[in-house]
């Protein structure tokens, strides 16, 4: 076949499905891409499987990988059982009950404190740089914060 063992046209389209996922992302060429891999795989291993043979364990195991996807690890995704990604969008509701010293006063409500290497905007009662704070709420990007005891 053009000169090339079979199982690396296996690999070539598992390269190009992977790439077509990577351009028009939605998982599903990805599934696709998987299969046409371990099919790469199969025929180094079983090198004289003949080509109808290919084509239906390539229909099997697309279909299974796209079957794991959707039943086990998209159900995964969504419900966010996903630590990282689960408050990834929300930063500064994983801030609530944290303590940040304030860079600049707050003053008539508003201010900022130090968060890691940046600054947030608070709210909160007035007291002064330098004093320590707890998040107690956040609303979009502003830390409802109160004064530490």
């Amino acid at each position: 076949m053009w000169g090339l063992a079979v199982h690396y046209w296996w690999w070539v389209l598992a390269l190009l499905l992977l790439a077509g996922e990577v351009m028009a992302p939605g998982f599903f060429m990805l599934w696709i891409g998987i299969a046409a891999a371990v099919m790469g795989v199969v025929t180094w291993v079983l090198p004289g499987l003949d080509v109808l043979t290919q084509a239906v364990l390539f229909v099997i195991l697309a279909f299974v990988s796209c079957l794991v996807y959707w039943r086990f690890i998209r159900q995964r995704l969504a419900s966010g059982d996903d630590p990282a990604g689960r408050t990834l969008s929300r930063r500064g509701e994983q801030m609530i009950g944290q303590r940040y010293v304030l860079v600049e006063a707050i003053v008539n409500g508003r201010g900022k404190a130090k968060v890691g290497d940046g600054q947030w905007l608070v709210a909160g009662p007035d007291l002064p740089a330098g004093a320590e704070v707890e998040v107690v709420a956040v609303d979009g990007a502003m830390l409802k914060v109160r004064a530490v005891p």
